[in-house]
């Protein structure tokens, strides 16, 4: 192949690799860590700027540019369907390390050099990603890390081939290789060959096999309420059953008549709600007695079985364990023997069943007394299926 070729492969495979992750993202297929996204936002601009400046006419600086507009599209579209959280302890610290990197840069006057550390930079921004990754890897589970692999690995060959490249600024091209590929290897090379992969399953690890998804948790029947969830899988107490999803809206812009299908949003602080996600969690529905509750979390929202759960059991939790001071109220026709007959705000609970809830965690954090123990962080949950 030319390097005209090789070149091409590389635009296309870093913009076809952020088209999709940009779909999967839209869809809530991938659920990417924010803090390094964000980290890659701020120093794309300034690893293109300064591969440009040392490498002056470099074809691939134009895959990098072309990289940076569309990394910072992703990046928006992130923080426009998330909301604001404090980051971990290791997130700040990498989000630390890497801004001082970008700062020493200024004291340089070689571009060099300037270009040397934002590429130091690199494999400490994705630590938060291959920590998310190690969690739950369907949270990356893209074709897009295969495809920017690939593009990485034309992007190199083409600045090889050209000739007029500094050995050393072959460092940022590997770094960024090695950084994409570790993530694609983690999450399974089958999101893009369907036919083969290799990792670690299970405590054991496969050398070209067929990636085996889990097995459904879920199945979705009907009842007297229409649809519902239940159970194909036992679930022990304490364990995760699902993490809630879906865009934050503003209280004002929560429709003020819901009925039905439209009827599936969540409070999750006291001027937001979560809207429908178009998942399993978005037809789990309410009872007086429940079986499972919802625990916020550093983490995200994950709904929690209060007691043994076995297959062909309905999934089912409090809706007024999230609402406070609204208006909001619904006829509740879940026929258990502790049914209220109407379902309202927390305050519409009985003390001894709202400290019941708080004792477990299971209340929204503005619904928490001062002196409750904050969440813990949450521990590998099943993947979710639906």
């Amino acid at each position: 192949m030319t390097i005209a070729l090789w070149f091409l492969l590389a635009v296309l495979a870093n913009f076809a690799g952020y088209a999709l992750y940009l779909t999967g993202l839209k869809r809530e297929l991938v659920q990417p860590n924010r803090a390094s996204w964000l980290i890659w936002s701020a120093a794309i601009l300034v690893e293109a700027s300064t591969y440009a400046a040392v490498n002056p006419g470099a074809a691939q600086s134009i895959v990098f540019l072309v990289s940076a507009a569309a990394c910072i599209i992703v990046t928006i579209g992130i923080w426009q369907r998330s909301a604001w959280s404090a980051p971990t302890r290791s997130e700040t610290i990498c989000m630390a390390a890497c801004l001082a990197s970008l700062l020493l840069w200024a004291m340089f006057s070689s571009a060099f050099w300037a270009h040397m550390l934002v590429v130091a930079a690199v494999p400490i921004s994705f630590w938060p990603t291959w920590e998310s990754v190690q969690q739950d890897r369907a949270r990356e589970r893209s074709p897009a890390w295969g495809l920017w692999t690939v593009g990485d690995l034309a992007t190199l060959i083409v600045a090889t081939r050209s000739g007029n490249v500094e050995v050393g600024s072959y460092a940022y091209i590997l770094v960024e290789l090695l950084c994409h590929a570790s993530v694609w290897f983690m999450i399974g090379l089958a999101t893009i060959n369907p036919i083969r992969s290799l990792g670690f399953r299970n405590g054991r690890f496969y050398v070209l096999d067929k990636y085996r998804p889990a097995a459904n948790l879920f199945s979705v029947g009907e009842t007297h309420l229409g649809k519902a969830v239940f159970a194909a899988t036992n679930f022990a107490e304490g364990e995760q059953i699902v993490k809630f999803t879906g865009r934050r809206f503003r209280a004002d812009q929560v429709p003020s008549l819901m009925r039905g299908v439209s009827d599936r949003f969540v409070q999750v602080t006291p001027d937001h709600y979560m809207g429908p996600s178009g998942r399993i969690d978005d037809l789990i529905n309410h009872s007086c007695s429940p079986n499972a509750g919802l625990r916020f979390t550093d983490d995200g929202v994950y709904l929690v079985a209060i007691q043994p759960i076995a297959p062909g059991d309905e999934i089912s939790w409090d809706y007024s364990t999230t609402l406070t001071q609204s208006n909001w109220h619904m006829i509740c026709q879940c026929r258990s023997d502790d049914c209220r007959r109407v379902i309202g705000n927390f305050e519409t609970l009985t003390p001894e069943r709202q400290e019941w809830f708080r004792a477990r965690n299971l209340v929204a954090p503005y619904l928490r007394r001062r002196d409750d123990v904050p969440p813990v962080a949450p521990p590998v949950v099943r993947v979710k299926q639906g």
